[in-house]
């Protein structure tokens, strides 16, 4: 090609662009044909029916869900005592008791769409609360022996749909929910009536099939029918639905004649409810518009290609021109030599080198400056004063700033190292531009959190300075918030007046920063000469004995008043210096782990799984963390000496459950604890001692497996996959799998195609 003649070339590059609107309504023209096949129709359809399907379960489970949350609240429990309808009528505070449940069961109709109506029976009472008709006894409201035939297939503790017709003659499908004894003492059941008229909304508004559709239980009794007439009916015995019941298969499509006319069936079962939905269409309708579009797409086609080949000609010939003489000047240079090329080879060799050295130069000057510029800040601030640096900070003054992450290892924890690389260069070039004209900041990362800014100013800003870098430096506060999605601690030190004092004024401000500990987090901190360094340490050496008395008496109230009150002193001190705090509290726990070993109690089984206790002391930024954290730290030893190994299977039996159950979900532990009744660092160490891992590796190993069993279906995409298992990124996903299994998901799904 690169001999062939440029206005030749040119002709056949403006003939192939011409021909693309050709080969795209080719394209198209054939995938319209495909998708109105036989096959590719009835994979469409299967789509829309599948999607219907999806959005009808979600419904259901929406409002499944809050009828299960509604029992959490244990409004039920108000009602528990009174059996009778006399009893429950027999004072103002029953009666108003009896319509705070009336209140709940409206409030469930109002948040569930298309709810007709709901009501509960309590245990053997002889009284229902419904919302249609208010507290009514049993002899007075419809019968509800129906509830026994509707819970003989419920499996676990969930509740069950059971579809029927109302005395009013209204169509509903009822989720009935027995109380469990997980959620609540009291016995009884909800009952929620969904119209069947939702669920044909929900199938007519993804696009109802030609010839209608149905919802069928695993017996061919119809739940939802285009035709009303057919609910509640058995159609098991019609050949074509008996066939599609009897499919093992989730979802698929059958072609079947029938008085003449072909009919596509498609159908998708729900492996949540057992439900089979059904859509009938007519395929000789749905092929109606393929041939007429076939034919004009072949004329439309004839015409472009014509068109085009005329308008390649005249264009090449038109557009050739300007390049072809600027080509004949430039080879009449004894310094340009391209032989045996055409134009545009000639073009390019001329113009390639010129781009690959202006690029090449320019990255190398940018890489130059900002790694020198770097680095002469990092000699200042370690005490070694460059020429660079006097560039950098021509000015005869100097402040340090230090701005620390709050919070650092749970920053760490929830981002990854290309997120907090990409946090520091965001952080980086936002501090250095927020400060006032005549006002000169770079800035640095100096690792586990730290940013350090050098600032320089001259003689006219020194009185203002003040005020303008407070502003900047607030600002800078404000913008790593937003940028991190975490706070920030800033120290500031003394002013300085030679490059030589930067060290002093770094090592000043990370000492102001340590204020934190008794003023919070996110707090911009100014250094100040701390005049009580000559006094004693603090130290409460009569709360440690209270608190050795009552953590063997396991009163953790008290254990909560005494650190309250050390707290209180150390806040009320004149001076109190961070290594005091430390020492403070190291003490508490090193004195308390001393006196368990004393009594012969395991601290080995107590703390599994919790890590370097003085480490996790040293990482804690407030004095309010510190006080929650040695809370929790006794917490686990009073749950530790009272626990039984009954209690122990029970939680743990809880805590595997939950994790099985909702691994999908976006968990927080100490959410997560809390449902339970434990400490977060209890149900840790339960779930240690169970499985040998830690909570988070045996959840995400958890989501890995069930990963396994989709990677076998050839239809789902990996991000598909991760999404389902509970991953919201396929990057988490992939990290994981690789963790577990060795190798990436994509290579574990090709090597079990191959062996099957």
């Amino acid at each position: 090609m690169k001999r062939t003649p440029m206005m030749l070339q040119l002709i056949v590059i403006l003939f192939c662009i011409m021909a693309v609107p050709t080969a795209i309504l080719t394209w198209y023209s054939g995938e319209q044909i495909l998708r109105n096949s036989e096959q590719a129709i009835a994979e469409s359809t299967l789509e829309g029916l599948d999607a219907s399907r999806k959005l009808n379960e979600n419904a259901l489970n929406n409002l499944a869900q809050n009828t299960v949350r509604l029992t959490a609240t244990h409004i039920f429990d108000r009602i528990r005592p009174y059996e009778t309808f006399q009893e429950l009528n027999s004072s103002f505070d029953t009666v108003t008791n009896a319509r705070a449940v009336l209140q709940q069961l409206l409030n469930l109709n109002r948040n569930g769409e298309g709810v007709h109506s709901s009501f509960f029976h309590l245990g053997d009472a002889d009284y229902v609360v419904s919302t249609d008709k208010g507290i009514k006894k049993l002899e007075s409201f419809e019968s509800i022996d129906w509830l026994e035939d509707a819970l003989e297939g419920q499996r676990g503790i969930s509740g069950v749909w059971y579809p029927r017709k109302l005395d009013s003659g209204e169509y509903v499908i009822s989720y009935v929910l027995p109380l469990n004894r997980l959620s609540t003492t009291t016995r009884g059941t909800i009952v929620v009536n969904m119209k069947e008229n939702q669920i044909d909304n929900v199938f007519r508004s993804s696009g109802t099939a030609q010839r209608g559709y149905m919802l069928l239980n695993g017996d061919g009794t119809v739940i939802s029918h285009s035709d009303k007439g057919m609910l509640l009916r058995n159609v098991g015995e019609n050949t074509v639905v008996s066939g599609i019941l009897a499919q093992n298969e989730r979802e698929g499509y059958v072609i079947r004649g029938n008085a003449g006319e072909r009919l596509l069936y498609t159908w998708s079962k729900s492996s949540r409810y057992g439900w089979t939905s059904l859509n009938i269409h007519s395929v000789e309708e749905l092929m109606v518009s393929s041939h007429g579009m076939q034919r004009n797409i072949m004329l439309l086609t004839a015409a472009i290609i014509l068109a085009g080949t005329v308008f390649s000609v005249l264009l090449a010939t038109w557009v050739s021109k300007p390049a072809r003489e600027l080509v004949r000047s430039m080879r009449s240079r004894d310094d340009v030599v391209v032989k045996g090329r055409n134009e545009l080879a000639f073009l390019d060799a001329a113009f390639k080198r010129m781009r690959e050295e202006e690029a090449g130069l320019n990255e190398l000057l940018q890489m130059r400056e900002q790694d020198a510029r770097s680095m002469a800040v990092q000699r200042l601030i370690r005490g070694e004063p460059t020429p660079q640096a006097a560039e950098l900070f021509p000015s005869p003054y100097y402040l340090a700033a230090v701005v620390s992450i709050d919070r650092y290892r749970v920053y760490v924890g929830k981002t990854n190292p290309e997120t907090r690389s990409y946090h520091r260069y965001l952080l980086t070039t936002h501090c250095d531009s927020l400060f006032q004209d005549g006002i000169r900041a770079r800035s640095v990362y100096r690792g586990d959190g730290c940013f350090v800014i050098v600032i320089n100013y001259g003689e006219s800003e020194r009185n203002s300075v003040s005020a303008d870098i407070n502003d900047a430096l607030s600002a800078i506060r404000d913008k790593a918030a937003e940028l991190l999605d975490h706070s920030v601690t800033i120290g500031v030190s003394s002013p300085a007046e030679e490059s030589r004092e930067v060290m002093d004024r770094v090592a000043e401000a990370s000492e102001a920063i340590k204020q934190r500990m008794l003023v919070g987090s996110g707090s911009i901190q100014y250094w100040q000469e701390e005049s009580g360094r000559d006094k004693k340490y603090i130290y409460p050496s009569n709360s440690e004995r209270r608190m050795l008395n009552y953590l063997d008496q396991g009163d953790l109230d008290s254990i909560a008043k005494e650190l309250k009150a050390i707290g209180d002193e150390i806040r009320s001190a004149e001076y109190v210096s961070y290594d005091n705090i430390l020492f403070v509290y190291h003490q508490l726990t090193g004195v308390t782990i001393k006196h368990l070993r004393e009594n012969n109690v395991s601290t080995a089984k107590i703390f599994a799984g919790r890590g370097n206790i003085y480490a996790a002391l040293a990482s804690i930024d407030t004095l309010d963390e510190l006080e929650e954290y040695v809370y929790e730290f006794c917490r686990e030893i009073v749950q530790y000496l009272a626990r039984t190994p009954g209690e122990t299977n029970q939680h743990g039996e809880r805590i595997i459950n939950y994790l099985q159950e909702r691994y999908r979900e976006d968990i927080v532990f100490q959410e997560m604890a809390k449902e339970i009744g434990i400490s977060y660092s209890y149900m840790r160490k339960i779930v240690y001692e169970m499985t040998g891992q830690s909570l988070i590796d045996y959840l995400n190993q958890l989501r890995i497996e069930k990963a396994k069993e989709l990677l076998l279906d050839p239809g789902l995409t990996i991000a598909g996959i991760a999404a389902e298992v509970g991953y919201y990124n396929v990057q988490s996903f992939n990290r994981f799998f690789r963790k577990f299994e060795g190798m990436p998901p994509s290579g574990y799904k090709a090597s079990k195609c191959r062996t099957s």
